[in-house]
């Protein structure tokens, strides 16, 4: 594929990886990123020390702090701010020429779900109404098992390209036939979506659950695959009843293999989240579930499975689903019950 044009809107540690494996297939990339100190250091020093430390960046990627810079012109766009903020990014840029008549190609990396005041939306449903009409069922989510660090220096990563628009998937898969990139079509758009938001909730629980194994006669390695296998049930029954397609999404990377590098890998927020409720007295700084979310900076990282706890039991209760593990993280960080004892009753103990 010849170089091509691409701006990565989010200057966190997946938009720089992704940034980076870009560059490295020859593409010229440009990131947005919030900070001025996270464009200095990409621009300067060539590398991103706030968000992906450690990690010699391209030195033909750029960074600048005017989104509507990064948009512009751009033959490719990579939305990954975090969903927090998409709705908002996503106004933004809408009026940008290339943008407006629709030919640029628009791929979203963000994961979780956005508030709104008719319940929880999936980020490419947020996107697409905030975007000119052209883009109606033709933006494209792309997610799977892969850790920033490892994309950033090259280690071999599946990744799924979900759109209704065939013709956008494929552009977007070939965009990404980079060295240490696989990425693979996918017509579940909803499926993926859902696979990428709801598998940061079970990992917090799983976290949890591998710091008490460490002391425990109780929890091992047994239990922790248990739990997986559950986690990844209650991710089907949330994404069957949101409209996913295809069963085999939840059996493929873009479900089994994300979930099992999300819980397992040492590079895992959601899985030290977890961990740290444990080691930690983490949640003795904030009062519920909202004071934590409004306040999560104060974490030190960005644990979205504890944002994402908060919307699946919104559709769980609108749509009277039974999820255990995720109901069990809304009420721990509700402060409802606690860790240990969520995790004796769903072990049965």
């Amino acid at each position: 594929m010849s170089e091509k044009t691409v701006g990565v809107i989010g200057g966190g540690a997946w938009g720089t990886g992704l940034a980076q494996a870009l560059a490295r297939g020859g593409h010229k990339v440009q990131i947005w990123a919030f900070e001025k100190e996270v464009a200095d250091s990409i621009n300067n020093e060539h590398e991103n020390k706030q968000f992906l430390p450690g990690y010699k960046l391209n030195e033909t990627i750029t960074c600048s702090n005017d989104v509507i810079e990064v948009a512009s012109g751009k033959e490719f766009l990579i939305i990954a701010s975090p969903s927090l903020f998409l709705e908002k990014m996503t106004k933004q840029i809408a009026t940008v020429p290339n943008i407006a008549d629709g030919s640029t190609v628009i791929t979203a990396v963000t994961k979780g779900f956005v508030p709104s005041d008719k319940g929880p939306r999936l980020i490419l449903e947020t996107m697409e109404s905030a975007l000119p009409e052209v883009y109606k069922d033709c933006t494209v989510y792309m997610a799977g098992p892969s850790h920033a660090e490892e994309v950033a220096m090259g280690k071999l990563t599946g990744l799924v390209a979900a759109s209704l628009n065939p013709k956008n998937s494929i552009r977007v898969r070939e965009l990404f036939k980079v060295p240490g990139l696989m990425v693979f079509s996918s017509f579940d758009v909803v499926g993926v979506q859902i696979c990428a938001a709801a598998k940061n909730v079970i990992a917090c629980v799983y976290g949890a659950l591998d710091a008490i194994a460490e002391d425990s006669s109780v929890f091992g390695d047994n239990a922790e695959s248990l739990l997986l296998a559950a986690g990844l049930n209650e991710i089907q029954t949330i994404g069957f009843a949101m409209g996913a397609t295809h069963a085999e999404t939840f059996t493929s990377i873009s479900g089994v293999g994300d979930l099992d590098v999300t819980c397992k890998s040492k590079y895992g927020r959601n899985r030290r989240f977890g961990q740290d409720l444990i080691k930690t007295d983490m949640l003795s700084k904030f009062k519920d579930i909202d004071d934590l979310i409004a306040n999560v900076s104060q974490i030190g990282y960005l644990p979205e499975g504890a944002i994402a706890c908060k919307y699946v039991h919104e559709i769980a209760e609108k749509k009277d689903l039974k999820l255990p593990l995720c109901d069990g993280l809304y009420k721990i960080l509700n402060k409802e019950t606690t860790i240990e004892n969520t995790l004796y009753q769903l072990m049965h103990l």
